[in-house]
């Protein structure tokens, strides 16, 4: 057995058995939240929550592909032309990474195959900055038209195609409906992405085929542009997924890497340096991920502003030393409850804990504030001034609310571990 075979075998296996679903071989599947196929380094151990192992990136982008099989048929022109991308992501000093494993993360949670994840690959080579002499823009390339059309808004002092947090939305919903439309085969999804839906639908009736078995060689009335678009993905993802026959390059990922998440702007913030500065975040990098805004300037606008930044080390609260650490209870299961003590020196060697996070929530098409007041138990005058908002405004999908006030949050948090802790045998 060749060990391009091997590797496949191993996913294949790693896919059935750990694997949160069914990883079904071919270009029809839709991954499930998996567990990485490429063994995590030691050191990915030590990582804090603000970072994750690179390898973890990449065994997560491998474990969600549709079609893992690269043969002969591989078009080896598009090989050569991609030969370079596990370069950008080895590279350290390159934003590639990161911004890949975000994108490969919005994918996975919405079940979709990471085929996907090459597109800003090919688009934009993954920066969030990319313009077009013709007019798209940004990792996705969108134009203006088709932007507006998905919720993105534009307007002067910012172009949310050059937002990655925006973009990123509005390409893995349009993703999801392409991926539905088209019966789960990510090669028409990636046709209609390039070509528009409805000329795809156009081929496949004019070549009288079924999405569901659908050969997108054998359909006719589509552009060459549109067919090797297809061919370009397959032969960047067996690029990406052969590149760990070279030992050196997966060494290169064996590293700490910025888990990035998108976070809101305060209300009245109005410059994007000065809000990094005010997070201990490198403002250079913060304007350089984020360039929707234009000269780092954040533009007043009825909706909640969103930046794609490091998680911070800020978030992390620091435990006072002359404060003895408490005891952390975990539940194996109802009946067997286990108290464990934390080392004697734990406090003395100043270790931190993550505050409790206040809840968010991901604006669904039909969220009403009141709607959404109710659900999660709050005021809805409170949800309103939370998120800088007016009672008129009309909530856009996509949009994330902040539900919990953070010393409510901390609160509450507090609360539900003195219950916990009180219910434990001593």
């Amino acid at each position: 057995m060749t060990r391009s075979a091997a590797r496949r075998l191993a996913l294949t296996l790693a896919g059935a058995f750990v694997l949160c679903g069914p990883l079904v071989a071919g270009s029809r599947t839709t991954p499930a939240a998996a567990t990485a196929a490429v063994p995590a380094s030691p050191a990915s151990q030590a990582t804090s929550p603000a970072t994750r192992n690179g390898r973890d990136i990449y065994a997560s982008f491998r474990a969600g592909l549709a079609d893992p099989s690269c043969g002969p048929e591989t078009s080896q022109r598009w090989q050569r032309h991609f030969a370079g991308a596990p370069k950008r992501l080895a590279a350290h000093d390159d934003d590639v990474l990161p911004l890949f494993g975000y994108v490969v993360d919005a994918l996975r949670q919405a079940h979709l195959p990471t085929e996907y994840a090459l597109i800003p690959f090919v688009e934009s080579g993954y920066k969030p900055g990319a313009r077009s002499g013709s007019g798209p823009a940004g990792l996705w390339q969108f134009i203006a038209l088709t932007a507006r059309n998905h919720k993105i808004a534009i307007r002067p002092g910012y172009d949310g195609r050059l937002s990655p947090v925006e973009s990123t939305q509005a390409a893995v919903r349009y993703l999801k409906t392409l991926h539905g439309m088209f019966a789960g085969d990510w090669r028409l999804a990636v046709m209609a992405y390039n070509a528009g839906e409805y000329r795809v639908l156009g081929a496949l009736k004019q070549s009288g085929q079924r999405a569901m078995d659908a050969d997108p060689e054998k359909l006719v009335g589509l552009s060459g542009i549109t067919r090797a678009y297809v061919r370009k993905l397959h032969a960047l993802s067996c690029v990406l997924d052969q590149a760990d026959d070279r030992g050196e390059w997966l060494q290169s990922l064996d590293r700490p890497v910025a888990v990035l998440a998108p976070e809101r702007l305060p209300a009245g913030t109005t410059s994007l340096e000065a809000w990094a500065r005010q997070h201990a975040l490198d403002p250079a990098k913060v304007r350089r991920i984020n360039p929707a805004f234009a000269s780092g300037r954040v533009a007043k606008g009825g909706r909640v502003m969103q930046v794609l930044v490091p998680v911070a080390a800020t978030r992390m609260a620091a435990v006072d030393p002359a404060t003895p650490p408490e005891r952390v209870t975990t539940l194996a299961d109802a009946s067997d409850a286990v108290v464990i003590e934390p080392s004697p020196d734990a406090a003395a060697k100043g270790g931190t804990v993550s505050p409790p996070s206040a809840r968010t929530h991901t604006v669904q098409r039909g969220d009403s504030i009141w709607r959404l007041a109710k659900r999660y138990g709050v005021g809805r005058a409170e949800l309103l001034e939370r998120n800088g908002l007016s009672a008129a405004e009309v909530l856009r999908p996509g949009d994330v609310l902040q539900i919990d006030a953070p010393v409510a949050a901390a609160a509450a948090a507090g609360a539900a571990a003195a219950a916990n802790l009180s219910a434990v045998p001593e």
